[in-house]
């Protein structure tokens, strides 16, 4: 049996019963998006309420953040001899305890410990439901069905954050966690009516999953993500900085900048599925390229407003990349598919540490605020290098 069909076996479900999968497991999407972007969003107030400065309350992103590098790989191992449709309840389980836990949070110790749980199952999620979505629909169309969740976190970031931002405001930062404590518990009711109820493979095991981290291929495929996303970071980190200090946007204009940044998410999500169905890994590098195009324009960009609006948008098409090494992950994992696929939201975070990492020593050095997409440029074309690598082993491989 080949990879690809191990990662998505040929649907039997009707096309209304394929849609109601896809929008519960996009519901979580949803859900995850709202929580770690609006945590963002309302640093300050928590920060506040928790009695720490701003700085220090960023600890608590980064808490979340460590809990999905954590998490992804150990719950995706210990579920393996789990079906799937029971893996993603309890994940989501998990994600709402950890979520109502932080609205509940007394101090700022304890917000930490509960942001890490809150993150712990959100690689994992990701991975599994993806494997569901690929698993429902032909081959040719997996990559698309794999972008329907990551539009769930599209539309979350657009869409949700603000309504939460609206709502916490008028009665208090604990509603944004209360609210998603909500929505997961939504998710697992729509995973729990429409998901499929395929059992575990029979051979399914933990040493079956860890088998992934023996081939190449699983490990470039996450070095083009943990590398090649930190550009499109590198930018977003201090997107509002530069706003501010280069283009002299107020508060006013902001928000919308940072819309315009998750519709241009939520096109690239789009458009680079058609083009992995259609043209396979290969998209993978064209994606890269692209961003590493618009990164390069982004200084030029940033003292006029209306630039800077057009070049985060087509950064934020960038984003597309996600569901390409979703679907390369399904093809190269073999029998180890739910922890290959989790590990790709372990690469992602690496490269939401990296980007702003690097980001910000070029900001310190004194190269300027928009020197971001200087640095973000560099990342793009380091992961269109492992790209390449990664391409050209797998060409070789293949051939003989």
């Amino acid at each position: 049996m080949t990879d690809a069909a191990l990662a998505s076996p040929s649907p039997t479900l009707s096309r209304g019963a394929i849609a109601l999968v896809l929008v519960a497991l996009a519901m979580g999407g949803f859900a995850i998006g709202v929580t770690e972007f609006a945590a963002m969003s309302i640093l300050p107030d928590f920060a506040a309420g928790l009695g720490v400065d701003a700085p220090t309350a960023g600890h608590v992103i980064s808490a979340y953040a460590a809990g999905v590098v954590v998490g992804a790989p150990i719950l995706a191992v210990l579920g393996a001899r789990l079906p799937r449709w029971q893996l993603l309840i309890g994940f989501m389980g998990l994600f709402a305890v950890g979520n109502v836990a932080s609205a509940l949070a007394p101090t700022y110790h304890w917000m930490l410990v509960f942001r890490f749980l809150s993150g712990l199952p959100h690689g994992a999620y990701f991975g599994v439901a993806a494997l569901v979505a690929a698993s429902v629909v032909p081959l040719h169309f997996r990559t698309r069905a794999v972008s329907t969740i990551l539009m769930g976190l599209t539309i979350g970031t657009v869409l949700g954050v603000p309504v939460v931002n609206i709502i916490s405001h008028a009665y208090g930062w604990r509603w944004t966690f209360a609210i998603v404590g909500v929505l997961a518990v939504a998710t697992m009711a729509l995973v729990a009516l429409f998901a499929p109820r395929d059992p575990a493979h029979p051979d399914a095991s933990p040493w079956r999953e860890l088998g992934a981290l023996k081939r190449s291929q699983v490990w470039l495929t996450l070095g083009v993500g943990a590398v090649g996303f930190g550009g499109m970071f590198a930018v977003y980190a201090y997107l509002a900085s530069t706003l501010e200090a280069v283009t002299g946007a107020g508060p006013a204009v902001m928000p919308w900048v940072f819309a315009v940044f998750g519709v241009g998410m939520f096109t690239g999500n789009i458009l680079g599925a058609w083009a992995a169905d259609h043209a396979g890994f290969k998209a993978a590098g064209g994606l890269l390229l692209w961003s590493a195009a618009a990164l390069a324009l982004y200084p030029l960009a940033a003292p006029h407003l209306w630039a800077v609006m057009v070049v985060v948008f087509l950064i934020g098409a960038g984003g597309g990349l996600g569901s390409i090494l979703q679907t390369r992950l399904m093809d190269v994992a073999g029998d180890a598919q739910t922890l290959a696929a989790a590990l790709n939201h372990s690469a992602f975070n690496t490269a939401n540490a990296i980007g702003p990492l690097l980001g910000g020593i070029a900001i310190a050095a004194g190269y300027g605020w928009a020197s971001t997409g200087w640095v973000g440029m560099g990342l793009s074309l380091g992961g269109f290098a492992i790209f390449l690598i990664a391409w050209l082993t797998g060409r070789a491989r293949t051939t003989a």
